[in-house]
Order: structure tokens, then C-alpha cells, then sequence
């Protein structure tokens, strides 16, 4: 008797493609109807390790381009215990990224990021590097001011400047307060420039007076502050963590945590209430446990920060939360009161940060049963495209899509 052996797939014996690993998320855009209107992802990435030896090219410092040459790239940050965030193999993207075929004629950034941008539907990319996440860690202050400005220029000009679907909010060496201050007054203006950012795993309080003329100069030209979490499992509270999801869980937002206590009780909002701040990638839920903390110990201790004129969830309410990855427990009740004590309608920014293992399709927001039609397109792109002043821009793929059914796009 013959017995037949079950067909099993192996993504590792294929060729890995973007538009067929984002199979379900292309059904997911056509069903929902995202070509009617404008999706922004706030929080995307691209792996610039990939690009290295094009990065490299624009450190001006001899001695450092060579060094970095020499070491593929070893001296940017300290060595990391790692993250197994592929999940032993499962997640096939991160092994096989490096494999993909790109389109001929464009940066290959440019024709990866338009392959999933397309099959989630999305129309604008907010685009971020990942190594460099950890860059401020760096013990080396012109190793972070050199590679940082050498990827903001190579950024501009490499991608930024050839697809204007890719935007971005450049890194900051905030462990030099003067160099971060010339970036912005150098990128300021720069196609697809749509504000700056500071990595949150370092260890520099961000209420120094050092910053102040930096902060100022943000808020004279209009450009927001993104604040962008990350993990640091060589910190001495994520060290005695054995396992990636504790570290993960923790550190992706203690570290805005604290930059963002700091922020509120030394006033900052107050001395720059033109400012715009943006954190990033730490989810939701720890905002109201924040908030309610805070305004707790203010009511029992604000002679400790005098310059506050409010309570300090009167500020957090006031500033922008990217939605990923945004907690799917199967407790709706919690989640729509988070959405309501952060303002969400008019704060929250769609968010996916795609390719990284825990990303979210823009149906996270779109089916939420609590939010009306018009607050899902506010979250979904609307608060984005007011907070970047952006042009309404919608894909070709979509136009494409309207244009089938006979509306003119």
C-alpha cells in the first residue's frame, strides 16, 4: 500500500518575496477599501547594515571611514547578547531579506520598501534605521556624530531624494548637543525631512540646558521630536532578564518611560509649548499607567516641579503615540478606555514597524469596532499628514484600483 506523503512548505527552500509573504495583508487593503483614502506609517524600517559600504563613503573623517571599512562596521555600537527575534527560523524575513530580488532602476531600499508599502496599502513611509537604535550607547562621542551624519546624508540623498512615498525623521548624536544641533540646521528643509529623532536606550538626562538651543531651533522651523524606544539587555535592569520576550516587553518601553518622566517634570513642554514630541514604539498601554503616576505624585509633591502649570497627564495628552505595537489582549474595554485617556482620535499615528517580527497590518486599527469611520482615517493617516504638513498622496497601486471601479482618484 502506497502511502502519501503530505505536501510540506518550506519558506526556506523558496525564493523569498515581500509581495507573497504579504499575501494576506494585499486581501486585507483590497477588502477594507484603503484606496479610499491615505494610509501613513509612522514607524517603518529598513536595514541600513545592508548599505554599509555606500554609508561609508560619506564619513568625512579619514581615519574613522577607514576604521569602520576595516571592522564592516564593528566600531558603530557595543556588541549586543543578541535577540532572537526570528523565533528559531519562523519568522523566514530576517534570514532571507538579504535574498530578495529587488526592481531594477532604483535604490534597493526604494524597491523593497514600495513592495510592502504596496501590499498593506499603505501610501507613505516614515522610514528608520534599526542597528542604529542602539547607537547612542556608543562610548565614543564622534563615532555617533560622524556615522549619524553620514547616514543622514547618504539617506537624503541615496532614497529621500529619488521616492517621495519615503520620508523620515533624521537621528540626532545626542551625546553631542552641538553636533545634533548642526544637523537640523544642515537637513532642516531637505526633501522627505519631516522632523528628527533621538534614540531612547542612552544615558543622557534630555533636560539638560545643553539641549535647550535645540530644542528651540525644532520648534522655530515647525519640525517635530520623535522619541524612539528600543531594548538594552546589557542594562542593569534588563540584565537579570533570561528570556527576549521579558526584555522586550520591559525595555521597548521603560526606556521612553523615563525619558519621558524627565521630560514632563522638568517642564520642557512649558518652555516649548511649540514643540511636538513623538514617542515611538512602546506601545500604549504603559501611557495611562504614566499619566495616572505622575499626576499622583504631583498632587502630593509639586513644589518638586515647579515649572508645571498642569497636571502632567495634561501634557502626555497633548503630545503623539505611534500605535505599535499596540497591546491585542482580548479586553476591548481596557483598550478603548486607553484610546479615549490618550486623545486618540486626534494623537495616535498608524505605525506598522514593518519588517520587524511584531508589526502590525493597518487592520489593527481599521477594525476596531470603538472608533468611528473618521477617527480610523485620522490614526490611519489624517493626524499624520496634519502633524508632517503633508500633501494628500495616495499610491498608483491604489489609483489604480479606483480607477477600475470608475472614480477618479
Amino acid at each position: 500500500m502506497n502511502i502519501m506523503t503530505p505536501m510540506v512548505r518550506d519558506p526556506n527552500q523558496e525564493q523569498f518575496d515581500t509581495r507573497r509573504l504579504l499575501a494576506n495583508a494585499q486581501r486585507q487593503a483590497e477588502d477594507r477599501r484603503y484606496e479610499d483614502f491615505m494610509i501613513i506609517d509612522v514607524d517603518a524600517h529598513h536595514y541600513e547594515t545592508n548599505s554599509y559600504k555606500e554609508i561609508f563613503d560619506y564619513i568625512e573623517d579619514p581615519v574613522m571611514r577607514d576604521q569602520f571599512i576595516y571592522t564592516k562596521g564593528a566600531t558603530q555600537l557595543p556588541r549586543s547578547t543578541g535577540g532572537f527575534q526570528e523565533m528559531a527560523g519562523r519568522i523566514t524575513r530576517y534570514q532571507h531579506r538579504a535574498t530578495e530580488k529587488a526592481p531594477d532602476g532604483v535604490h534597493r531600499d526604494i524597491g523593497l520598501t514600495r513592495k510592502w508599502m504596496d501590499s498593506m496599502g499603505v501610501d507613505v513611509a516614515c522610514v528608520f534605521p534599526t542597528p542604529m537604535l542602539g547607537l547612542g550607547l556608543n562610548p565614543i562621542v564622534e563615532v555617533e556624530v560622524q556615522y549619524a551624519r553620514a547616514y543622514n546624508r547618504w539617506l537624503c540623498e541615496r532614497l529621500l531624494a529619488n521616492e517621495s512615498r519615503m520620508v523620515s525623521m533624521l537621528y540626532l548624536p545626542m551625546n553631542d548637543p552641538v553636533a545634533a544641533l548642526k544637523m537640523v540646521e544642515e537637513f532642516s528643509g531637505k526633501k522627505g525631512v519631516i522632523g528628527f529623532l533621538v534614540t531612547t536606550v542612552r544615558y543622557k538626562p534630555l533636560y539638560d540646558n545643553a539641549y535647550m538651543k535645540l530644542y528651540r531651533a525644532l520648534e522655530e522651523r515647525g519640525l517635530p521630536l520623535a522619541f524612539h524606544a528600543a531594548t538594552n539587555w546589557g542594562d542593569q535592569s534588563m540584565h537579570i532578564t533570561n528570556r527576549f520576550i521579558a526584555t522586550h516587553a520591559l525595555g521597548f518601553t521603560w526606556f521612553n518611560i523615563v525619558h519621558m518622566t524627565n521630560w514632563v517634570v522638568n517642564g520642557i513642554p512649558e518652555r516649548f509649548p511649540g514643540l511636538k514630541s513623538i514617542w515611538i514604539e512602546s506601545g500604549l498601554a504603559w501611557i495611562p499607567f504614566l499619566m495616572q503616576r505622575l499626576d499622583n505624585e504631583y498632587m502630593m509633591r509639586s513644589s518638586e516641579a515647579p515649572s508645571l502649570k498642569r497636571k502632567p497627564s495634561d501634557y502626555m495628552r497633548e503630545m503623539y503615540y505611534t500605535s505599535q505595537p499596540m497591546e491585542m489582549i482580548n479586553n476591548q474595554t481596557m483598550l478603548e478606555e486607553t484610546f479615549k485617556m490618550i486623545a486618540a482620535d486626534t494623537q495616535l499615528l498608524y505605525s506598522s514597524d514593518y519588517p520587524h517580527w511584531d508589526m502590525d497590518l493597518p487592520s489593527t486599527i481599521y477594525d476596531l469596532p470603538f472608533l468611528s469611520p473618521q477617527a480610523k482615517k485620522n490614526i490611519l493617516g489624517e493626524n499624520a499628514r496634519k502633524l508632517f504638513k503633508l500633501d494628500y498622496l495616495i499610491s498608483d497601486e491604489k489609483k489604480a484600483r479606483l480607477k477600475a471601479k470608475g472614480v477618479a482618484a
